[in-house]
């Protein structure tokens, strides 16, 4: 599928969910009785509360347990400034209240940058405690007066509020699918699965946390004062720690960040328990559901319209796929042109694209590295070998910022990167792969080659870089692709951020030996044709030479040669470091 058809597909999608919007428009305040209508109002404010559950923890995967809190501020705001009589009215308002919870977002996000897990739920555990402290202790804002807030005219009956709060829950969900679009919204993603990789790809992880927590507090924020609309006036138990934890338990079992689950978690939270009354079915049932559904999301290790949503995304990249097969299956019946031999990069004689001297890493006593020297030439494929234990992947993540406390230095085409954090180098030109790929599985090649390349592809781009490498269609989820393809979609996605160098470690694990010569003689095109200098650590010596010109050789942290591979690879100390002849290598 071309990136244009996915858009097609996500036109498709969006349009349906308008003409959802606009029927419960039309319909509810038509058809149901008052009561209904009312509770009504309740699910879909609760909707939009969801959706900032949506941000942080479908998106980023961040255990937030204090979006109540944030609520409660936008309701405060609204409640504080009706009773003001402050101008601009309640919409005004509205906005108001949701951009006064963003910088308490930003402060209660500030430790997601040290802190992960059990313990940031901690932390944001206890601001929702010592919110709700600080709510019981106060009064809300016309409480005292018995001063309701009043609706605009427009919307002062049930029935057109209703309307006005599913406008606000559509605005937001379009927004946030926008958002979803950006590299940012896309980052979030790569960040639940590897805050690692995302750095490898220029990503500030803390910037994208932070705008993570800022953004579910506007909405949270928004949606208390839909809340405070709908009520008049509102209390401390509206916004209770306890309500938090169980949205956050309903967010984990429905997935908010879709719209589709947000209206069910707002629907879950808000109606069911009035709803199996009105069936004359017992309260515990909807306790069952619950249950059962949390079951469910554990043990799948997704939420529920996220395993709707991928089943109907790989059947239909499925049946692509299989149409895919046969039209290959078809051009393999013509007559094969016959294959270039593999020719290694010609080192280019300019100012050296990366420049490594002294580098030296000492884990306690343990010297990793000693004083290494190595230069990647500008439009060169290098090679860095070794046996296991030599450092080389050590190497590698301390040039990229990875390790910190490193002696010696790093420069990129001359300047100095010492000082710069992993998402530094990498927006200055300095990429990476890692052994071990951690690409989010719900994405498609597409979207990761977008996040590697930080910027917007063409179709034509994205296709080129993907057949060049040998990866699967682009429309194919990352669920879909082999191991070894996904190697291969890292190497394509450091490649298309065109940097001035790429350090790509053992990309061919995986691969079959014609596979991996194959992969030799593409990385030796890739100097001159995307303008890419590359730092290859590999094993498979015939990759080697079918990919480098030149090879660096480390044993136990220490260079023990350099120079044109074929005289590497013939020095006889190489030999005894890879044969054990000399020393035994440690693993």
């Amino acid at each position: 599928m071309s990136l244009t058809e996915r858009l097609a597909g996500d036109r498709r999608a969006l349009l349906t969910g308008l003409g959802a919007a606009v029927a419960a428009c039309v319909l509810v305040p038509t058809l149901l009785p008052a009561y209904w209508v009312y509770l009504a109002i309740t699910a879909v404010v609760s909707a939009v509360i969801m959706q900032s559950y949506g941000v942080i923890v479908g998106r980023v995967g961040v255990m937030s347990l204090c979006q109540m809190s944030f609520a409660s501020i936008g309701a405060w705001v609204v409640l504080r400034l009706n009773v003001a009589d402050a101008p601009g009215g309640f919409l005004v308002w509205l906005v108001l209240g949701g951009l006064a919870a963003v910088p308490v977002g930003v402060a209660i996000g500030l430790p997601a940058l040290r802190i992960r897990g059990v313990n940031l739920a901690v932390v944001t555990f206890g601001f929702a405690v010592s919110a709700d402290i600080v709510l019981n202790a106060n009064q809300m804002p016309g409480m005292s007066e018995l001063r309701t807030l009043e609706r605009p005219a427009l919307f002062e009956e049930d029935g057109a509020y209703f309307v006005l709060v599913v406008l606000v829950f559509t605005v937001i969900a379009l927004g946030l699918a926008l958002l979803n679009r950006t590299r940012l919204g896309m980052s979030w993603t790569e960040l639940r699965h590897s805050e690692r990789a995302a750095a490898a790809h220029g990503v500030s992880v803390a910037r994208s946390k932070l705008a993570a927590f800022a953004i579910s507090a506007f909405v949270a924020g928004v949606g208390g004062g839909l809340m405070a609309g709908q009520l008049g006036l509102v209390v401390p138990g509206n916004f209770a720690m306890m309500q938090s934890l169980a949205l956050f338990a309903v967010a984990i079992m429905i997935g908010p960040h879709n719209p589709e689950g947000a209206v069910m978690g707002g629907v879950f939270g808000a109606v069911m328990a009035t709803i199996l009354e009105k069936l004359d079915l017992p309260q515990d049932l909807g306790g069952m559901l619950f249950g059962v559904g949390a079951v469910f999301a554990l043990r799948s290790g997704v939420s529920q319209t996220d395993f709707t949503r991928s089943r109907k995304r790989e059947r239909a990249a499925r049946a692509f796929l299989k149409e895919h097969e046969t039209a290959a299956a078809t051009a393999a019946e013509r007559p094969a042109e016959p294959e270039a031999p593999a020719v290694p990069a010609t080192v280019a004689t300019g100012e050296p694209a990366l420049t490594v001297s002294g580098l030296t890493v000492r884990y306690g006593q343990v010297t990793a590295l000693d004083a290494v020297d190595l230069t990647v030439p500008r439009g060169a494929v290098v090679g860095l070998i070794g046996p296991n234990g030599a450092g080389k992947s050590t190497f590698i993540a301390a040039v990229t910022g990875f390790v910190g406390g490193y002696g010696g230095s790093v420069a990129l085409a001359g300047d100095p990167l010492d000082r710069l954090s992993p998402s530094a180098r990498a927006g200055r030109g300095l990429r990476r792969t890692f052994q071990t790929t951690t690409i989010a599985p719900e994405l498609t090649q597409y979207e990761y080659l977008t996040i590697g390349a930080g910027r917007g592809l063409s179709a034509e781009e994205a296709d080129e870089l993907l057949d060049f490498f040998g990866c699967p269609p682009g429309r194919l989820p990352v669920s879909l692709v082999d191991a070894g393809a996904r190697r291969l979609l890292d190497v394509a996605a450091a490649v298309a951020a065109r940097p001035a160098v790429a350090l790509l470690d053992e990309p061919a694990a995986g691969q079959s030996a014609a596979e991996s010569l194959a992969l030799g003689r593409r990385l030796a095109q890739v100097p001159s044709r995307y303008g890419v200098s590359v730092l290859l650590v590999e094993h498979d010596m015939d990759l080697v030479q079918a990919a480098c010109s030149e090879v660096t050789v480390l044993d136990f942290g220490h260079v023990i040669a350099s120079g044109p591979t074929g005289e590497v690879l013939a020095d006889p100390t190489v030999m005894a470091a890879y044969l054990g002849t000399a020393h035994v290598s440690v693993a």
